[in-house]
């Protein structure tokens, strides 16, 4: 292979070698039945809904409550578009992938940021169950 033709092609494998590595693809992150976990009373489902709604927010989550009991959550990052159904009650919530636009995802694999974003989210629903209005004062 002449060395013209053979620079030209690790400049190619070289340049598919980077677009790959940074289009980093998992399996969709849902977080199903996780428990409301509020301290030694029982939460309430407004107390549920408003922590659901604090975490969504606290991270720039749009959150939008359909009807009780269920919450539509947007994220919306540069040219990135995240929507999850939020679904709840006094013992248990999830977090379902709805929808994206350029997250990659193909029915089963989506861009990992997305999974990022949703374990976050995951985490600040815990955090706000903890401290929920009618929790306060109770011992943890």
């Amino acid at each position: 292979m002449p060395t013209q033709i053979r620079k030209i092609f690790i400049i190619l494998i070289s340049a598919l070698v980077v677009v790959v590595a940074g289009c980093k693809s998992a399996p969709v992150f849902n977080v199903e039945d996780q428990s409301v976990i509020t301290g030694n009373s029982r939460a309430s489902m407004d107390d549920v809904k408003n922590a659901i709604l604090r975490a969504g927010a606290g991270l720039g989550w749009t959150m939008r409550e359909n009807k009780p009991g269920n919450i539509t959550g947007t994220l919306t990052l540069r040219k990135h578009l995240a929507v999850v159904d939020i679904k709840y009650d006094t013992q248990k919530y999830g977090i379902l992938y709805k929808d994206s636009k350029n997250l990659d995802y193909d029915g089963t694999n989506i861009h990992s940021n997305y999974n990022g974003w949703v374990q976050r989210l995951n985490q600040a629903i815990q955090a706000q169950l903890g401290t929920a209005p009618a929790m306060k004062g109770q011992i943890r």
